[in-house]
């Protein structure tokens, strides 16, 4: 059934009045003149077809057309105010729910949510599988990415934006070639993988080199797993904390960027 469209704005107005039963105090409520708070109730009364206020010597009064239709309407603002209520409901919260690539949530984001659970103990996170995950279908709070930028979301920098070619020890020459940092061009590729996870697994386990994000590879790097081949290059890619903006707005969403970028 198609709903009809509410006025909502001129019928607020109408509900001040009608407590005041003036057109002066309900200005004075909404932050408005007295010739707006008539210019609404005119209107209003044009679209219902009905005269909602008269004129007495004593003062304003309502009509019988807009008596009966008052309660209702406090009614549905009530309805209106808990909806609101519910919607927030979210911002309070204490559960997160988060997209990570699995190897940079191994290397760098697991230790930080641990710490700032360990500072909020009622906190509870909830892992996407996809990291490319929508937000709206999976009702993600935050999602981490490798990406030039925010794009169309908000969003912090969590990393340097920094890749390193790396292999193991006796590995071959031939490159392991993942979506985003290819191998250099004209280069001989053994292997084809299809993100920076298994590019990663794939240079620990000696199948080739490969670039790869600097997080992910320094614990290797220092304990010996894996070999620096060429000095690291500053890029424009980097791993990015974001939300839409309604997220990013939420009081729990800006509590636990605060903490990851600080």
């Amino acid at each position: 059934m198609k709903r009809t469209h509410l006025p909502l704005n001129a019928l607020r107005v109408f509900d001040a009045a009608a407590r005041h039963l003036s057109f002066t105090r309900a200005a004075d409520e909404l932050a408005v003149t007295p010739a707006a708070v008539g210019q609404q109730i005119r209107a209003l009364e044009d679209v219902l077809g009905v005269v909602l206020f008269r004129r007495t010597s004593k003062g304003l009064e309502l009509t019988d057309e807009a008596s009966a239709g008052l309660d209702p309407l406090r009614e549905g603002f009530l309805r209106f105010e808990e909806s609101v209520q519910a919607m927030q409901a979210g911002q309070a919260s204490s559960h997160y729910a988060i997209a990570a690539p699995r190897e940079f949530y191994a290397q760098w984001l697991a230790p930080k949510l641990a710490a700032f659970r360990a500072a909020n103990p009622d906190i509870r996170f909830q892992l996407a599988d996809d990291e490319l995950a929508d937000f709206t279908e999976t009702n993600l709070d935050l999602a981490v990415r490798l990406v030039d930028g925010p794009g169309d979301m908000e969003g912090v920098q969590l990393t340097h934006g920094c890749k390193v070619c790396v292999a193991a020890t006796g590995a071959p020459d031939s490159w392991i070639s993942w979506p985003t940092y290819e191998p250099p061009e004209g280069a001989a590729i053994g292997l084809h993988v299809g993100n920076s996870g298994q590019a990663l697994a794939s240079a620990l386990a000696g199948l080739g080199r490969a670039y790869l994000p600097m997080p992910l590879v320094e614990e290797a790097l220092a304990d010996g797993r894996l070999k620096k081949l060429e000095q690291e290059v500053d890029c424009r890619r980097a791993y990015w904390l974001l939300a839409p903006r309604p997220q990013w707005r939420q009081k729990k969403v800006k509590a636990l960027v605060e903490f990851l970028a600080g």
